[in-house]
């Protein structure tokens, strides 16, 4: 990393990167030359010390000087990045500002997505960690004028050591060329190459040479000159290129549904473009879905940006019997050992705790698997915590776990899947005790399921008794009924 590049990026900064480069540095323990930044403020500021630690109430010649106490590699990676990532923000929202009487529908389709309130939280990318690249953004004047766009996809496999490992990533242009289509070496073992998702096998593997680095290089050099990205769930192929690029088109973002859960790529293509992506059961091909995703930008664009395209509601997605019995436990926070999640179910049940995914430096997932969805379901209810939706609909629960140090986490544990599968299933059967299908006129209470029980009672009372009493039970029965339509909301 070249020094002077660094000072002379570190000076051109505005104060508000500045300050967020140091606020990240501080929640990260990051440590300079000089100590951490309060550290160095007993140092370099002997008359305040750390008494005012907080960086938005520091000079500017406070904030540089500490983040040129970064000298080792590692330092100068990490301050490099944020300040690119954060100015590339900042550059395109300013252009956006400028650009409003005078916007393309490509520019356009860009802050739709950076206005989506999803936005945020989804692409707030580790960019600082060590193995990301952050693309340049060019100048306002060549920004504006550039209109070229490339839409990606790309396959994962879950390795050994519970990370996941980019194997395939296609990239096509507006005519729908493609632009980039190789396999990738994962250069690690493979512990499931989700072959039914993914389409790929350790056979299609085999001839796979070109290394993470040789794919970051071809993106970097595809993204060079300010292009727009376009993809659905962007989010998760850049998580997977480690790369941080600042003009993107969500497809995720910019299409509307009424129950305003984000549409899939297949409904979206069911609706805007005509045709099915792929059947139930048929394997992913991210190079179908790069070209996908254009289809819809293009789509957009041919009618109105801003004309509303109303979308199909997408049947119930029936989950196989054996994934409701799990739940998955995520967001976990890399400070809570694996051991301790079990604490947050009673001891009555039988879990197994299965790594679904880790991401390093941020955090992990796993999966709960119960004996069968009934206790998966009621443990769920059990659970102390917020109840929220995930993007797709699927309740979950913000929960606290005490650590051993005292202090408490935050995880989120989340269903298998959501309200409208659980109202489709209680229409077939009756619901699991404790189970919410999200159907206000088919939520059951526990008084529900008390006079239930005892309707049942009195049916079998009325085939032994003698009939004279028949009709004071019947009577009752009617009577129970009755209470249940007024409680079955």
């Amino acid at each position: 990393m070249d020094k002077n590049l660094l000072a002379t990026r570190i000076a051109a900064a505005s104060d508000k990167v500045l300050v967020d480069v140091v606020k990240l540095a501080q929640k990260q323990g990051r440590r300079g030359s000089q100590g951490s930044w309060k550290q160095f403020l007993n140092v370099y500021e002997r008359k305040f010390g750390s008494g005012f630690s907080d960086p938005a109430r520091r000079s500017r010649d406070s904030l540089v000087a500490f983040l040129q106490t970064f000298t080792d590699d590692d330092g100068l990676k990490f301050v490099d990045n944020v300040i690119r990532s954060l100015s590339n923000c900042e550059m395109l929202k300013e252009t956006m500002k400028e650009a409003l009487d005078n916007e393309s529908p490509e520019q356009r389709l860009v802050r739709l997505t950076l206005e989506h309130p999803l936005y945020l939280p989804k692409y707030a990318l580790p960019s600082f960690e060590k193995g990301w690249a952050v693309t340049k953004v060019r100048k306002k004047p060549k920004l504006l004028r550039c209109n070229k766009m490339l839409a990606v996809d790309c396959e994962m496999v879950l390795c050994k050591d519970g990370t996941d490992a980019l194997v395939r990533v296609c990239v096509v242009d507006e005519n729908l060329k493609v632009k980039l289509d190789e396999l990738v070496n994962p250069c690690k073992p493979v512990e499931d190459y989700r072959t039914e998702i993914t389409g790929v096998t350790a056979e299609i593997l085999d001839g796979a040479s070109s290394s993470f680095a040789d794919i970051q290089v071809s993106m970097k050099k595809l993204l060079s000159r300010g292009t727009i990205l376009v993809g659905h769930s962007l989010y998760n192929d850049l998580e997977a290129l480690k790369l941080d690029h600042a003009r993107v088109v969500d497809t995720s973002f910019i299409f509307k549904s009424s129950d305003g859960r984000s549409p899939s790529l297949n409904n979206l293509c069911k609706t805007v473009l005509g045709y099915e992506l792929r059947k139930a059961g048929d394997p992913h091909n991210c190079l179908d879905d790069a070209c996908a995703a254009m289809k819809l930008v293009l789509a957009k664009i041919e009618r109105g940006v801003d004309n509303y395209i109303p979308l199909i509601q997408p049947d119930v997605k029936i989950v196989p019997e054996t994934e409701m019995a799990k739940l998955l436990l995520h967001k976990i926070p890399v400070t809570v050992p694996r051991e301790k999640l079990c604490e947050l179910f009673p001891a009555n049940y039988t879990i197994e705790i299965k790594t679904h995914k880790v991401i390093q430096g941020v955090g992990y997932s796993v999966l709960a698997i119960f004996k069968n969805p009934e206790e998966a379901c009621q443990a769920f209810e059990n659970l102390i915590g917020s109840l929220e939706k995930d993007t797709s609909g699927r309740p979950q629960k913000l929960v606290a776990i005490q650590l051993d140090t005292g202090r408490s986490a935050g995880i989120r544990v989340r269903k298998m899947t959501n309200d409208n599968f659980l109202s489709h299933v209680s229409q077939k059967k009756r619901p699991f005790e404790g189970e919410d299908s999200g159907d206000p006129k088919k939520l059951k209470t526990d008084h529900c399921d008390d006079h239930l029980k005892e309707i049942e009672r009195l049916n079998q009372e009325l085939r032994k008794r003698d009939s004279n009493q028949c009709d004071g039970h019947l009577k009752e029965i009617e009577r129970l009924k009755q209470d249940i339509k007024t409680k079955d909301i």
